[in-house]
């Protein structure tokens, strides 16, 4: 049985992130993460006291990722790494509040500028917390191939030349000779 979680609040929803409705987003979010039994203990422990610094600091990275605003300094995987008592549910549960959170505050463009560097930043950080063998939930997975753009198959793009093995891209990368 899935987890029942309370849905985020009515509000008209935006077909472009900005400072100022990026900034309600980040305080609506946090405002579930606080009230949430799961997510509320393991933050309240680590920012008790300290949550009117963090919260601009959310606001300047999500900024400075959907808006290229480039303000934000910090290591991302440093600044999570001392946190105590955190296990793949809580990333979950992170997830489905923030991917929420978005949907209802955003236009599904806009909302996809947030969904995938969440989710990349999610998984980077369980691998970096749990192991490069460790392997991502289901559920993250799947709302990861929700949200990321799909790489049309070579049979949909008659234009695209084919691939030799090894090459990522539809052409040879400078400097690399196809017998290397």
């Amino acid at each position: 049985m899935k987890p029942s979680f309370p849905a985020a609040p009515v509000v008209e929803r935006a077909a472009e992130p900005t400072e100022t409705n990026i900034r309600e987003l980040v305080y609506a979010f946090y405002d579930r993460v606080r009230a949430d039994p799961l997510l509320g203990p393991v933050f309240d422990a680590t920012l008790a006291g300290r949550w009117d610094d963090h919260l601009p600091k959310m606001c300047t990275f999500w900024a400075s990722l959907v808006l290229g605003a480039k303000q934000y300094r910090g290591n991302v995987q440093q600044a999570h790494q001392p946190l105590e008592g955190v296990e793949p549910q809580h990333f979950s549960r992170w997830l489905y509040l923030f991917l929420d959170t978005v949907e209802s505050r955003y236009e599904p463009a806009a909302a996809v500028r947030f969904m995938e560097p969440a989710l990349r930043i999610a998984q980077s950080l369980q691998l970096s917390r749990f192991g490069w063998d460790y392997k991502i939930p289901a559920e993250q997975q799947a709302l990861l191939e929700r949200v990321a753009p799909k790489r049309p198959r070579a049979d949909d793009e008659p234009h695209l030349p084919e691939r030799p093995a090894g090459e990522p891209f539809p052409t040879r990368i400078i400097g690399k000779s196809r017998d290397e």
